[in-house]
């Protein structure tokens, strides 16, 4: 028999997300892999049963001092995967809302000491330890949210030594949260003020002096950069992740936020991990992610924050054949730990289907994160789960203001009020 440590049992669904191909696409990203009335058993941090809950006692035997949890009728989902956060920041912009409020857009907020540039001054100013405080305290809220892993961008110094010193801190937020992170370096997040006007020479900067000491000390898994007009241009973002791919990097591209710049089509061409936002971005631009293969990283929230008249095209991409992941976009600029309310964003605003939603916040976005044992309930993973107290998976985007009663996170137990506490 198979002997067990924990035991997860009294479940209304088990929504595994075990069947078929990686990333999943078309009418498989809605394809959850249900169990009615399942249950899951743990051993060494590892699932080591799923199935239906009648046939647990004939399959598994608990270890003496075994612990089970009583789902009360909840739903049991993998672990959230957050695909695209900037969760490591100094400060706040909340002076910006009441220039929003008057019509002002991101560009004009910029103009007037505010956007990525504002963060950058109070990031800069920060110690090492107010850093990993202040980001601790927010990836434990994405975390009671039901978040198991976080991809998590530097791009707040804007010069190679400072990303660099970002970077070297998301180890430090590792052990201190016990959540698993994704570092990506964002170093091509803005052009720094002391070198404005010159953003090929700042790319020239990182190229040559940070991208190759990230390179060498494992610092991040990805590289990305923020291709927009009055950012990088597409010349400028192609050196940088060229240089990247060149150095053995992934590839990542802020896309189409606000104005369509080419940054789709540069992702497709790179066949980049991932092109992110894409409010801007064309059908001729999915069909090119498309056959490239490129996840596109939907940011509902922030669409809702920063471009309102706009929704993310959830529905087109998944309907061109598109692998679509989700992320929160946790930043200054989108203040949310919430995954589940990307979610209920994508399934409302975005037009996806709930279980596509949780597809994206799962397995897609695993995918999205470089993560090839996370997003699933299957023997042999991790057992990195989430229990929502709801009846089935279709309540995960339905619901805007559902929180897991547990999380598993490598099969210790955390109660999310627990878990704020532990930082």
């Amino acid at each position: 028999m198979i002997r067990a440590d924990l035991v997860l049992t009294g479940l209304a669904e088990v929504a595994t997300l075990a069947a078929g191909p990686v990333p999943r696409v078309g009418v498989a990203a809605g394809e959850l892999g249900r169990i009615e009335r399942g249950a899951v058993a743990v051993s060494g941090g590892r699932i080591v049963w799923v199935g239906p809950e009648r046939r647990l006692r004939r399959a598994v035997l608990r270890r003496a001092g075994a612990r089970e949890v009583d789902g009360a009728g909840g739903t049991l989902v993998p672990g959230l995967v957050d695909a695209h956060t900037h969760v490591l920041f100094a400060g706040d912009r909340a002076f910006e809302l009441p220039l929003k409020a008057r019509g002002l857009d991101y560009a004009g907020i910029a103009r007037r000491g505010g956007g990525i540039l504002a963060t950058v001054r109070a990031t800069r100013r920060a110690t090492a330890d107010a850093l990993v405080d202040q980001t601790s305290k927010r990836i434990a809220g994405m975390a009671a949210a039901g978040t198991t892993a976080v991809e998590v961008k530097s791009g707040y110094a804007l010069s190679a030594r400072g990303e660099v010193a970002l970077l070297r801190l998301v180890p430090a937020l590792a052990r201190r949260t016990g959540v698993r992170l994704v570092p990506t370096f964002l170093g091509a997040h803005a052009v720094p003020p002391e070198a404005r006007g010159e953003a090929a020479r700042y790319v020239d900067t990182l190229v040559r002096d940070a991208l190759p000491r990230v390179a060498r000390e494992g610092l991040a898994r990805f590289v990305d950069v923020f291709c927009e007009p009055g950012y990088f241009s597409v010349p400028e973002a192609e050196r940088l992740l060229r240089a990247a791919l060149a150095l053995g990097l992934g590839v990542k591209v802020h896309a189409e936020e606000f104005v369509r710049s080419g940054g789709a089509r540069l992702a497709a061409r790179l066949r980049a991990t991932s092109a992110d936002h894409l409010l801007r971005a064309t059908p001729g631009d999915y069909r090119a992610l498309a056959a490239a293969g490129v996840t596109a990283v939907l940011l509902p929230v922030t669409a809702f924050a920063s471009a309102p008249a706009r929704r993310s095209p959830g529905r087109e991409l998944v309907d061109a054949g598109v692998p679509v992941a989700l992320g929160s976009d946790a930043s200054p600029n989108t203040w949310s730990e919430s995954l589940p309310l990307a979610m209920a964003l994508a399934v409302h605003g975005g037009r996806l289907t709930p279980a596509e939603a949780l597809t994206a916040a799962t397995v897609n976005a695993a995918h999205a994160s470089g993560l090839a044992d996370a997003g699933t309930i299957e023997v042999g993973r991790p057992a990195d789960l989430a229990l929502f107290p709801v009846p089935s998976a279709d309540h995960l985007g339905y619901r805007f203001d559902v929180r897991p009663t547990v999380v598993c996170r490598q099969g210790t137990v955390v109660f999310p009020r627990r878990l704020r506490q532990q930082v």
